[in-house]
């Protein structure tokens, strides 16, 4: 067998001839990882520098992430092509999350070639690592540097657009699609995503007149006021695209616009199904409760769509604005709670859970709340009532019957306190059965002393009281 014979002749360190085994091996199966590495490293020992970069460079498109390839590839350019030492280099340092050390890489990379497509290439990489490390400012302007050139790849357009977008720049990244369009860079993702700014941007015309997108077209037409149009597009293709999210979204606007409310919010119930758990589902619920005139609804989604945007405190307005209207329903109750909670404001909270245990007094969790609340502000007296309340809807809770026992040692109350440990020992399984059966004993020795003690004081109080 060749593979047989590769290894003889190399072990024999006859490293031309086995060399050549390998390279008849590499020709029958080009995909096997051990004779490529075989080709690399007996190139390497011949000399052969530029076959062993283009056999580890083989290993690269299978494993991009092999830190030993680059350093090999180091080793065969630093002598003899900076521009690929140092990309090499980068690409190592990319691997590693060191991201600050491979953009210099990069850069120096830059400085040691005069060739548009790695200059163009170096400066994509560039902008992905700046964008990467939070430089969106340095990202944006490798981007546009790439620009300058002719043959210039169209996700430069896109990832430069996308960039203008999360800085809230619409009519730039409008214009850097539009100069994709103009050099005749008419993909689908290029023309629909420019189509999608257009309607973000308010000029649905504009979007329509592009857009080969059955949907865009839809949305366009209805925020072109021509919803008939639209109606009739979304009969047509139901069958194709009942399971997509997008299609019932745009199925309650079309609803919503034509006051048929009860129809739209089916249409968002279908929405959420395929896009669970989305902003999109809460705002237009939220707009057609308002368009209801059910301000309850409208609040309580509006609360849930801030939520998720992660606007705490304007979530918590709204869902103060739906408990001025309704104060008895637990979903709302335990969702404020929890969201006051969040944002540090735990008096309130608290008086929230108060409302919650008056409309259900077995909810262990607003007890527990409120009892930990009392404990953490002193207030002894307080907590013990709600651990009271508590322990009536959990009996076998027994860190709760302990608790309730060290509790009423706090407030001196020792024959609670000792009426409770005893309860917590009815349980031979407790973790520390003999502690607390000691520490009982002493309490009740202590107990019957005072006892004894306020009996004599009696008897010498009754003597002195004799006529």
């Amino acid at each position: 067998m060749s593979i047989q014979i590769a290894e003889q002749f190399e072990e024999n360190e006859q490293y031309d001839k086995a060399f050549e085994e390998y390279k008849k091996l590499y020709d029958k199966n080009p995909k096997d990882m051990n004779i490529i590495e075989r080709l690399g490293h007996l190139a390497m020992m011949l000399g052969h520098k530029q076959e062993a970069a283009d056999y580890y460079s083989k290993i690269l498109e299978f494993d991009a992430t092999n830190t030993m390839v680059y350093e090999q590839l180091m080793d065969i350019y630093q002598d003899i092509d900076k521009f690929k030492y140092y990309i090499h280099r980068g690409n190592l340092h990319s691997i590693e999350h060191k991201f600050e050390h491979a953009i210099n890489d990069f850069k120096k990379a830059l400085a040691n070639t005069q060739e548009e497509k790695d200059i163009i290439k170096t400066r994509f990489v560039l902008a992905n690592l700046y964008a990467q490390t939070g430089n969106p400012t340095k990202a944006i302007d490798e981007y546009l540097r790439i620009l300058d050139y002719d043959d210039v790849p169209k996700e430069t357009y896109l990832f430069l657009s996308n960039l203008y977008i999360k800085e809230n720049a619409i009519p730039s990244a409008i214009n850097v699609l539009e100069r994709a369009m103009a050099k005749n860079i008419d993909s689908d993702d290029v023309r629909e995503a420019l189509a999608d700014l257009y309607i973000k941007d308010n000029n649905a015309k504009k979007a329509l007149e592009i857009t080969k997108n059955e949907l865009t077209k839809v949305k366009c037409l209805l925020d072109c006021g021509e919803d008939e149009k639209a109606f009739a597009i979304l009969q047509e293709t139901k069958d194709k695209y009942k399971t997509s999210a997008r299609y019932h979204s745009l199925m309650a606007q079309y609803y919503f616009m034509k006051n048929k409310f009860d129809e739209a919010l089916a249409e968002v119930d279908e929405f959420d199904k395929y896009m669970k758990n989305s902003p999109l589902t809460y705002q237009m619920r939220a707009l057609i409760y308002e368009n209801k005139k059910d301000d309850y609804n409208a609040h309580i989604n509006w609360g849930k769509y801030n939520i998720l945007r992660g606007n705490k405190d304007i979530a918590v307005n709204e869902y103060l604005n739906a408990y001025q209207i309704r104060d008895d329903d637990l979903d709302l109750l335990n969702s404020l709670s929890a969201l006051l909670e969040e944002i540090g404001d735990k008096n309130h909270a608290m008086e929230v859970y108060e409302r919650i245990i008056k409309l259900e007094p077995n909810n262990t969790k607003a007890l527990e709340k409120l009892a930990d609340f009392r404990n953490d502000i002193g207030d002894y007296r307080g907590e013990c009532d709600f651990l009271e309340m508590w322990h009536e809807a959990d009996k076998r809770n027994y860190t709760l019957i302990k608790r309730l026992a060290q509790t009423y040692e706090k407030l001196k109350n020792k024959p609670s306190a000792i009426a409770f440990y005893k309860k917590y020992l009815q349980s031979t399984s407790v973790p520390d059965y003999e502690a607390v059966k000691k520490h009982l004993a002493k309490l009740e020795n202590t107990e019957m002393e005072v006892t004894e003690e306020e009996g004599w004081l009696d008897k010498i109080m009754r003597f002195f009281n004799k006529d």
